[in-house]
């Protein structure tokens, strides 16, 4: 398991382990949108209480949401919420099964938990960005059939093969996010008297200016596009990339709406949680403890 080999390496704050794990999972992230893409939007699972027969088991979620209860129940008995970097979806989930692996104390105690707005930008925006082209598909074979009107957009009747996806996607990307404290705990530690004072006045935007990189960030978007539109191509027969698939609407995914989701959404998110993170990093420490911090480097 990720989680488990990455805790007790030797080094588990180094920023190159660190970044080397948010490269791959940029390609989890590309992969599933990729096989989410495949089924039409079906808005009607993202919206609460549309399902009688959730109703009639005194759920009044919405249909994902039953998704992420059923799975995180059973990855909470399996103990994957003990992992530091592991954040469920879902509330008053039951303790382990197996007794939890005693993993090394990297971060200070917190309760920031950013999978909310997480989830709410992904039903919002992402999903039905990414879902488009498999939607307008679907308008046309609904009305070669003589379904028009309302009933020709958005529904293919895939809830179980699309909820499936979106709870993966929603945890890879709640792992990409959370990863934030990592780095913002790594990068305190490298230099805590740079942090020390705009935490204790407390100063978000200086906090933020010394966490953002923005070669960083443009080597990652370009980086991210290259990836996304290699793996949308899709191939002939003989094992040939078709030329300009992208362009000619048989791309597997729009690549646009993949640099959207890290521009717009994944990349400020983490740096929310990174500030928020260095904001409570001193919490509960002694003026002893600051100040040895602040003259550690």
């Amino acid at each position: 398991m990720l989680s488990q080999n990455f805790m007790l390496e030797k080094d588990p704050l180094s920023l190159e382990r660190i970044r080397q794990i948010l490269v791959r999972l940029e390609d989890t992230i590309i992969f599933d949108l990729i096989e989410r893409a495949q089924f039409a939007h079906n808005p009607r699972i993202y919206i609460r209480g549309s399902f009688q027969e959730l109703r009639d088991m005194e759920f009044d979620g919405s249909w994902l949401e039953w998704f992420l209860k059923e799975i995180e129940t059973f990855h909470a008995r399996a103990r994957r919420y003990t992992s530091p970097d592991e954040y469920p979806f879902t509330s008053n989930l039951p303790v382990p099964v197996l007794l939890p692996l005693a993993f090394p104390k990297i971060l200070q105690p917190n309760t920031i938990n950013a999978n909310p707005s997480i989830l709410s930008f992904y039903t919002r925006s992402i999903v039905p960005r990414i879902t488009r082209r498999a939607t307008l598909a679907l308008a046309a074979i609904k009305r070669s059939n003589g379904i028009i009107g309302d009933e020709e957009y958005e529904d293919d009747g895939n809830y179980g093969s699309a909820a499936t996806i979106d709870v993966e996607v929603l945890q890879a990307i709640s792992k990409r996010v959370h990863y934030g404290k990592f780095v913002s705990e790594s990068k305190f530690l490298e230099n805590p008297a740079a942090f020390i004072p705009h935490i204790l006045t407390p100063n978000p935007a200086a906090l933020e200016a010394l966490v953002t990189k923005p070669e960083v960030e443009r080597k990652l978007l370009q980086r991210l596009r290259k990836k996304a539109a290699t793996y949308a191509q899709e191939f002939s027969a003989d094992g040939e990339a078709i030329v300009n698939s992208h362009l000619n609407g048989s791309a597997k995914i729009d690549v646009d709406g993949v640099v959207e989701l890290y521009e717009s959404y994944i990349i400020p998110l983490t740096k929310e949680v990174e500030v928020d993170y260095l904001l409570h990093r001193l919490d509960g420490l002694s003026q002893d403890e600051i100040n040895d911090l602040a003259t550690a480097c």
